[in-house]
């Protein structure tokens, strides 16, 4: 009895193990590459105090006198374009709190002209959001409803590109499902940079990994 209770324990450890690298292997096969390496910012390009910090969070911390948003060079773009993909990140703000993360920019000097953002911005509990409260696409569609989370919690975007089909699922939820021949933002490029927005106000990202569609 002793012997038989030794090798199914035996079995059972194997099995678990198994289980272990199959996991593993299922989340290095899951086709999402990371963005940020976790130490420097290499990959990408920005003159905005966008710092490194612990465990590969990246963190905007705006400089003294700095304002707005029209300081393009001081957001946060990817030195390659993207044409289809998934982003997947989270984020967080502080109360009035402001960012956005911009897809398909075809200039990196004129992000709001030549792509597109999806909202952050610190709208938690707003009833009825626009599209230009959190989760939504500036200018072109609001979210059906508003996931965001209070100031200082971390938020999820899922953002999918492909061709002229855009979706947002934003902590869990879908909230956009735009079709972008028929929309405001129809003539804008279906491949570019990616970028966060610098607005002069303290975020955060961690997690940024994506996922290139054929």
């Amino acid at each position: 009895m002793a012997r038989t209770t030794k090798i199914t324990g035996v079995l059972w450890i194997l099995l678990a193990a198994g289980g272990l690298h199959a996991a593993d292997a299922d989340d290095a096969n899951d086709g999402f590459v990371p963005l940020f390496d976790g130490k420097t910012l290499t990959g990408w390009n920005t003159t905005g105090n966008w710092i490194v910090e612990e465990d590969g969070i990246v963190t905007l911390h705006p400089r003294e006198g700095e304002h707005g948003w029209q300081r393009y060079d001081a957001y946060l773009t990817t030195a390659r374009k993207y044409k289809d993909f998934v982003l997947d990140l989270e984020f967080k703000i502080g109360p009035k709190g402001n960012s956005g993360v911009f897809c398909r920019v075809g200039d990196p000097k004129s992000q709001v002209k030549t792509g597109f953002e999806v909202q952050i911005l610190d709208t938690h509990g707003k009833p009825n959001p626009g599209n230009h409260d959190c989760g939504g696409v500036i200018g072109t569609a609001a979210p059906s409803k508003n996931m965001a989370k209070p100031a200082g919690e971390w938020n999820r975007y899922i953002i999918t590109c492909q061709g002229n089909l855009l979706k947002v699922e934003l902590n869990g939820e879908q909230i956009i499902d735009l079709e972008l021949d028929k929309s405001a933002i129809k003539d804008r490029p279906l491949e570019g940079h990616i970028g966060f927005q610098d607005e002069a106000k303290k975020v955060s990202y961690r997690n940024v990994r994506i996922k290139e569609l054929k």
